[in-house]
């Protein structure tokens, strides 16, 4: 739905364009990665469950289940991976019932607000905690 649902929220963007250009990222910052969507959440719970050990870490996006899944901040505890939470609208500034993020509590930050742009800076993060030399600190 991404690109058509509120896109005065959302914005106008795919979710293959995001995907595209995650790719391109990735690819810049020497990355290999995984870019995967499910509206289930014991999908997304057996996604994370197979990570460890495969992946490096994470970048995820829960949608609604943020605010809703003991089930994923179970599983992302669980694996143990260095973990980056993004959202294309800032959640604060939405309905109270979207201030809490129960994937906050397993993720080392979180990016907001930026639209489609926090998946970039989520890889810039990501690979920072994974020891990039190449990513700025500040």
């Amino acid at each position: 739905m991404l690109g058509t649902r509120q896109p005065e929220v959302y914005g106008r963007e795919t979710l293959s364009d995001i995907e595209h250009a995650c790719r391109a990222h990735a690819s810049w910052r020497g990355l290999e990665m995984d870019f995967r969507q499910s509206n289930s959440e014991g999908e997304l719970v057996t996604w994370i469950q197979q990570a460890k050990g495969h992946y490096a870490g994470i970048i995820i996006n829960a949608a609604a289940y943020t605010h809703t899944s003991v089930a994923i901040l179970d599983a992302l505890l669980a694996v143990e991976l260095p973990t980056v939470e993004v959202h294309l609208s800032n959640i604060h500034q939405r309905d109270a019932f979207r201030h809490h993020s129960y994937v906050a509590k397993a993720a080392r930050g979180m990016i907001c607000g930026f639209g489609s742009h926090g998946y970039i800076l989520a890889i810039d993060a990501l690979s920072r905690l994974l020891g990039d030399p190449g990513v700025a600190s500040a």
